[in-house]
């Protein structure tokens, strides 16, 4: 029997973490770079067309933003107290109530946050970044890549965490070592010329520390690359002592070198961006913009379209009961798991696409501590340490650097069944056991820690996962982003790179772009 996707990255991301599935996702087609050409330019009067938007999340505040400045009646329809969607921080003073009604109290001191959505920006997310441009975000670098932090593995070194760059050089080198010897013996004759067999044995002496027998050794050379034992310094007895590389076969039974590529795909190479202070930055800008238009706090109950319009009821969460709205045309971002909740008659075909999206679980943890002590005592400024731990990583903040006070770490972000574990618990149980796990990496946890929150996306209410995974795209995604008469939907969800806020943004400006179409070549009909 055949395998779908989704069950093939559920498998992977299940036995492997969250590396292993999204460079399957990668090759599967679903996480490409972004295809963003400029803003659009939408000719044509709407002759004061009428376009409800279901959701202030990005994609439904950039179709507000470009529509009503195209000259439609926009209204946006918004189930949260603020805008923003899963472009989401948590700061002291918030409160956070889950599925389930477990709350949680924010306790965060100023400055301090936790991203529980989306926490970094590739360099080639260009409609984001364009974005922040028009809107007056201001962005600061994301440190995704750090030779200070570690790799662990539990069963790895006694349990004792290494520093990335002290795998990352010896595993190059080593390689490089073997390649080198081989080729110098004549292994690889049949592969390359002899000039280039020259070529190949000199860029491997450059890219692998070798000597000049293609040895991978102890030695100032690589200890200029994988550390010293001694560091250099000045005055008396201030010459380096060089460090000892790690064999070959340790590296290999470790597994630590499943994390090296980590930040070598596409959309984790640098330079790569956040917003200073936040990445609800971003959705605060587009609201200061839009926000006139939001109607928060409601919670939409249908959405029904007729050859004249759409009618939208919802429910006003703060004591005002069912409240109705018309449009002549409704951009619905809402994700297809809550969707799938809401009475609509959309096509049965596009309804079978709606029910049969799987939305990814994660969970993350924002733990504050009362110093900075993967800066103080470790030398850690930002970057990310990774683990097979259940949490699987530790994030680092890349900003407040040498800053006294306390500061915040990503403490995990675990997909997969643990994700699926932590579920099952609650905050306190959850925050309890991250910081259990990350002080098996750094011991300093116990003591200095203060404070901390958990998001797992399960539990969210108005997403009820992390972000959406087709069954099969290949079928269904043209249903899905078919405009079905007077309504077009738009998300993440309807896009080639789900669970990054540039795909919310390129869909809305799709189906904005098409919706125009519609609207202004029914208007022309009209007048002839």
């Amino acid at each position: 029997m055949s395998m779908s996707r989704r069950s093939l990255l559920q498998m992977v991301g299940l036995a492997a973490g969250t590396t292993a599935m999204y460079q399957a996702m990668t090759t599967l087609g679903y996480a490409q770079a972004s295809n963003y050409a400029g803003p659009i330019k939408l000719e044509g009067d709407p002759q004061g067309a009428k376009v409800l938007i279901l959701g202030a999340g990005l994609a439904g505040m950039t179709a507000a933003l470009e529509m009503r400045a195209a000259g439609y009646e926009v209204e946006i329809i918004e189930y949260r107290e603020k805008a923003g969607g899963r472009c989401w921080t948590l700061r002291g003073g918030d409160s956070y109530t889950e599925l389930g009604g477990a709350t949680q109290e924010v306790e965060f001191a100023e400055g301090n946050y936790l991203n529980p959505g989306p926490w970094r920006i590739p360099h080639h997310h260009y409609a984001v970044l364009d974005y922040c441009k028009r809107l007056g975000v201001k962005l600061e670098p994301f440190i995704q890549k750090n030779y200070n932090a570690y790799l662990h593995r539990s069963e790895a070194f006694d349990g004792k965490p290494q520093r990335f760059r002290e795998i990352a050089t010896d595993y190059r080198g080593q390689i490089s070592e073997l390649l080198a010897k081989a080729t110098d013996q004549g292994a690889l004759d049949e592969e390359v010329t002899e000039e280039d067999k020259q070529k190949l044995l000199d860029s491997l002496v450059e890219y692998g520390m070798l000597d000049e027998n293609y040895r991978y050794v102890k030695s100032d050379h690589t200890s200029e690359y994988r550390g010293y034992d001694k560091w250099p310094g000045g005055g008396l007895n201030a010459a380096p002592e060089p460090s000892e590389p790690i064999s070959l076969d340790r590296i290999l039974q470790s597994d630590l070198w499943t994390w090296l590529v980590e930040a070598e795909t596409t959309h984790h190479q640098s330079t790569m961006f956040q917003p200073a202070g936040g990445m609800d930055m971003i959705a605060q800008g587009f609201e200061r913009e839009v926000g006139d238009l939001i109607t928060y706090n409601a919670k939409v109950l249908s959405m029904i379209e007729d050859e004249n319009g759409v009618t939208v009821e919802y429910e006003d969460l703060e004591g005002g009961g069912t409240q109705t709205r018309t449009g002549d045309y409704c951009i619905c971002t809402i994700p297809f798991s809550i969707l799938g909740q809401i009475d609509h008659n959309l096509s049965g075909d596009k309804a079978a696409v709606i029910d049969s999206m799987y939305y990814a679980g994660s969970a993350k943890f924002g733990l504050e501590f009362k110093r900075r002590f993967w800066e103080q005592d470790e030398h850690i400024y930002g970057g990310i340490t990774y683990t097979d731990l259940p949490i699987a990583l530790i994030s680092y903040p890349p900003y407040d650097f040498f800053s006294d006070g306390p500061g915040v770490l990503l403490g995990g972000y675990a997909w997969g069944a643990t994700a699926y574990q932590f579920n099952a618990m609650q905050p306190d149980e959850r925050t309890k056991w991250a910081v259990e796990y990350g002080s098996r990496i750094h011991p300093q946890y116990t003591e200095e820690f203060s404070n901390g929150v958990s998001v797992v996306w399960h539990k969210v209410p108005w997403v009820l996962g992390c972000y959406g995974i087709w069954q099969d795209r290949e079928a269904d995604y043209e249903t899905a982003a078919r405009i079905d008469g007077r309504i077009a939907l738009a998300g993440e969800h309807i896009s080639y790179l789900p669970g990054w806020q540039e795909g919310a943004i390129l869909s809305a400006l799709d189906a904005v772009e098409r919706l125009h179409a519609q609207v202004t070549t029914s208007n022309a009909g009209d007048t002839q």
